[in-house]
């Protein structure tokens, strides 16, 4: 692999506007070559300066005048009004032929170092304010770890664990600690103070529950009380793991960032040399081994340390188990993964072969039997088709994300490692796909067995046992089947329906969102209820659409996963005091009313109810629709020239055009309900998937875009890291 690709492979996606700009530099060098190519490259000397104003110049090492004169460049250390040094690059012989394109090469590289030098430096001076930080943190749990073992000891540490990059000898002050703990009288004498550390400090919530929710509102105090017990201790400690795991993450990301960078000057400048026909890269490199970026060794200090405290505090003194948590392993694609996908999708296939071939054989369309299966039958198997195509829209998502470097794990919040491809999502829905295709040539009959004049039960209970199936192993406890990604799909649905009482993230709005487009597939799971609830399945027959009780939950239903996201937005309005999220939570009031009012026109039919059905779900429509373009997709900018946004992830600007288009059509598929557009050849409920399979399609297009947005909006923030709480808060920081 070439380095400019592994080069951008490498980036850490929400900082790529802070790396080097690799690219912009080999295309001028591509101008110096193409300059010398055109004249013959004719070599003169000539000594070039170039000053910026406002700056004071110094020159990074002293030369003497023969020296200058046998250099190709010069550099220079300049320091700015600002107090932060700057590098200047002088030509001391310059070839005719490339004299203007080398000038602005050294001048792009300058500018790219000097935004790499600062970037690096303020996001090391931001580590080590945050090593701070979790030395006071450290201080805490070691108080709390000996009030815990000694609960009726008098004795004090005044010694505390350090992080700080200016501690000379961290291990040593970290035994003393410990020694202290375990001790307990034998260390009485060096210990001269109480623990007054647990005086100042209050246990923050793990994480917001509706009971503290309600506290909260109720004005009462979101602190826990200070409880030395040995529960409170052991999850203190896994939260300050998590921090120290996070926290040496952003270390490595920083090292990696400083390692790439200089690798990337050493690069460009060994090719400026070999095209320029000059020795220039040695010269410059000097400066580069002086500058903050790679002589400051805090980052390498802070990463000693970290992993020195994580051994001995989180690990047990197990090296080999703390380096493990501290630097996960890279999750690998598996060949038999990709091997498993493919033999179901060729399952699949085959299976709906033999469906169309049976149906064809028998011809099922023309049976008796074909109005009473369609009704029944298919509105219980169509829950697996919503299902799959919603899986696979997220499969193609999430290869369209990794091709267009989307930090999908981070944007999500998943745990390092355990996030899904597209092949595992794939492996899933392809699973689930031929397992339902199986059970629907097994229950494909059209007429009632003539010795017992009833359908076969265990044919006619697969869909139910299906079902059950795919519940089961979603909240299997076993590690099998992702369990790490089946448990935060759990959590995730819960705190949907819970909305108003948990803080809302983007893994539960934008769950909450897909929900919205399978009101289709709830509707099927309510029909299920009723179904085998209370219908008589071994004859096919049912009451549902002529009770009472069916059809208000029919309204109930479709409405959920509007009103989740509704109270979502009323949340976060109250709570961000945004009024983009007013608006927003009134987007969700007009739709609930517009899926309302075509329900019911649906089942009373009626002047009236069509009227008011079309002005809501055209008011819906066009309100959805632009906050989907403007809003959730971030297009449409005025100040940009193709009215798109500034910055594009996908190359093609004809993608998003068309994106826009295709989602305004889709959004206007409820028109078949008020307008009662109907094919004669197809049956009322073939219509009815349809129009949810297009409402899916629409999703998945929504997704990438949506995500795209989120993901821009990061890297203008240089947004790379997730916020873990810290265990304890201090009272002068409240």
């Amino acid at each position: 692999m070439k380095f400019g690709k592994e080069f951008v492979a490498q980036m850490i996606p929400e900082w790529q506007e802070a790396y080097m700009d690799y690219s912009c530099l080999k295309s001028i060098l591509r101008e110096i070559q193409n300059a010398r190519k055109r004249s013959g490259a004719v070599t003169r000397k000539q000594t070039v300066h170039r000053n910026f104003s406002g700056l004071t110049k110094r020159c990074s090492r002293v030369t003497s005048s023969q020296e200058l004169e046998n250099q190709d460049i010069m550099v220079s250390e300049v320091i700015g009004v600002d107090g932060f040094e700057r590098y200047e690059t002088s030509i001391m012989r310059v070839a005719e032929a490339g004299r203007e394109p080398e000038l602005v090469f050294l001048k792009t590289l300058d500018l790219e170092f000097d935004k790499v030098n600062h970037f690096y430096k303020s996001k090391v001076e931001e580590m080590v304010k945050e090593a701070v930080v979790l030395n006071k943190q450290m201080d805490a749990l070691i108080a709390f770890r000996i009030k815990v073992d000694q609960p009726s000891s008098s004795w004090t540490c005044s010694e505390t664990v350090s992080v700080d990059v200016n501690a000379l000898d961290v291990t040593e002050h970290r035994e003393t600690v410990a020694d202290g703990s375990n001790h307990g009288d034998s260390t009485r004498g060096n210990v001269p103070e109480a623990l007054s550390v647990l005086d100042r400090i209050r246990l923050n919530k793990a994480q917001e529950t509706p009971l503290s929710r309600i506290r909260n509102v109720l004005k009462l105090s979101h602190h826990e009380d200070l409880k030395f017990t040995r529960e409170n201790l052991n999850k203190i400690e896994e939260r300050l793991k998590d921090v120290f795991i996070e926290f040496y993450r952003k270390l490595r990301h920083l090292n990696n960032y400083s390692f790439l960078n200089t690798l990337a000057i050493s690069k460009i400048m060994k090719k400026y040399d070999k095209i320029a026909s000059r020795s220039a890269a040695k010269t410059y490199m000097e400066s580069v081994d002086k500058s903050y970026l790679t002589s400051s060794d805090e980052i390498r200090k802070l990463m000693v340390r970290v992993e020195s405290i994580f051994v001995e505090y989180f690990a047990s003194s197990n090296r080999s188990k703390a380096m493990n948590l501290l630097r996960p392993k890279v999750k690998k694609e598996k060949h038999r993964t990709t091997f498993s996908t493919g033999l179901l999708v060729g399952c699949s296939v085959s299976l709906l072969i033999a469906l169309a071939l049976l149906i064809h054989a028998r011809n099922i369309i023309g049976a008796d039997g074909k109005n009473i299966y369609m009704e029944t039958m298919f509105p219980l198997y169509s829950l697996f088709g919503f299902v799959v195509l919603h899986m696979i829209m997220y499969a193609s998502n999430i290869y369209f994300w990794k091709r267009y470097r989307v930090n999908y794990p981070f944007i999500f919040g998943f745990k390092e490692g355990t996030e899904l491809g597209y092949r595992h999502v794939l492996l899933l829905s392809f699973g689930l796909n031929t397992l339902a295709l199986a059970a629907v040539i097994m229950n494909l009959d059209m007429e009632m067995d003539p010795n017992t004049n009833d359908y076969k039960t265990l044919t006619e209970l697969l869909p139910l046992f299906t079902v059950g199936l795919v519940i089961a192993v979603t909240i299997c406890p076993f590690n099998i089947f992702y369990r790490s990604s089946r448990f935060f799909f759990i959590m995730v649905v819960f705190r949907c329906i819970a909305a108003p009482l948990y803080k809302v993230n983007l893994p539960d709005f934008f769950l909450a969102d897909q929900f919205t487009s399978q009101v289709q597939a709830l509707r099927s799971l309510e029909f299920y209820i009723c179904y085998y609830g209370w219908g008589d399945f071994r004859l096919r027959q049912n009451t549902c659409s002529s009770s009472h009780v069916y059809s208000t939950f029919y309204f109930i239903v479709a409405v959920i996963p509007y009103w989740s996201r509704f109270l979502q937005c009323v949340r976060r309005l109250v709570e961000e005091k945004d009024s983009t999220e007013g608006y927003n939570a009134l987007k969700y009031l007009f739709t609930i009313v517009a899926v309302c009012l075509r329900t019911a026109y649906s089942l009373n039919r009626g002047n009236a109810w069509r009227n008011a059905a079309w002005f809501f779900s055209a008011l819906a429509t066009f309100y959805g629709t632009y906050w989907d373009i403007v809003f959730d997709w971030g297009l449409l900018h005025r100040s940009s020239k193709s009215w798109l946004r500034d910055k594009l992830l996908v190359p093609h600007k004809s993608v998003y055009y068309v994106a826009m288009v295709v989602n305004v059509v889709l959004r206007l598929a409820w028109l078949q309900t008020v307008l009662d557009f109907n094919i004669p050849f197809l049956h009322r409920e073939i219509m009815v998937a349809l129009l949810a399979i297009l409402e899916i399609i629409r999703r998945g297009i929504w997704n990438f875009f949506r995500l795209e947005n989120e993901h821009l909006n990061n890297v203008g923030k240089f947004r790379a890291f997730k916020s873990v709480p810290l265990p304890f808060n201090y009272d002068e920081e409240s």
